[in-house]
């Protein structure tokens, strides 16, 4: 494994991890029914994320960057490995970056500091839709990983073939000497 590749498998797995420790609370919302307590939780789960200290949110959003700056290194190579792999990866991640602009930031402000028009009823249906979204987004890095791995095991395949063909060919050659 080289730099590019932990460049993209390491922020990707602590992602993962955050939105492991996100799930505690969505899985509760999306399919353990909205009580009173599941909604009290959800919102100090996510007050408690979006009040982090500027550190934290700035790490998180450079752990972005170095994903994509790996990703794009990756696709550089410009073979047909890279391109399936490395590109489908990239989309991936770049849907990924869409549902969090998109939907994640807005939704948390929702939940945090709503608006004067906003009722609890709205904040309410924002955190069903952020945690959706946090299960959208764990699925789009899950997909990255299982790209990445297929793409090693696709090198190590046509390494142990190719190694199989020389091989091959140098015994062809001893037979006919």
């Amino acid at each position: 494994m080289g730099f590019r590749q932990a460049a993209v498998l390491g922020p990707v797995c602590f992602f993962l991890g955050v939105l492991f420790i996100c799930f505690n609370v969505d899985h509760r919302v999306l399919w353990g029914g909205l009580s009173a307590d599941t909604v009290e939780d959800g919102f100090q789960f996510y007050t408690t994320f979006f009040n982090a200290p500027p550190a934290i949110k700035a790490m998180l959003h450079g752990m972005v960057g170095v994903v994509l700056v790996g990703l794009l290194g990756k696709l550089h190579a410009w073979d047909d490995s890279a391109m399936f792999f490395d590109g489908s990866s990239l989309v991936a991640v770049m849907f990924g970056l869409a549902v969090y602009l998109t939907v994640v930031v807005p939704t948390l402000r929702t939940i945090v500091t709503p608006l004067a028009s906003e009722t609890r009823e709205e904040q309410i249906e924002a955190m069903t839709v952020l945690s959706a979204a946090n299960v959208i987004i764990a699925g789009c890095l899950g997909l990255v990983l299982l790209l990445q791995a297929g793409q090693e095991y696709a090198k190590r395949a046509d390494a142990r073939e190719q190694a199989a063909q020389a091989v091959a060919a140098e015994d062809k050659k001893m037979k006919t000497q």
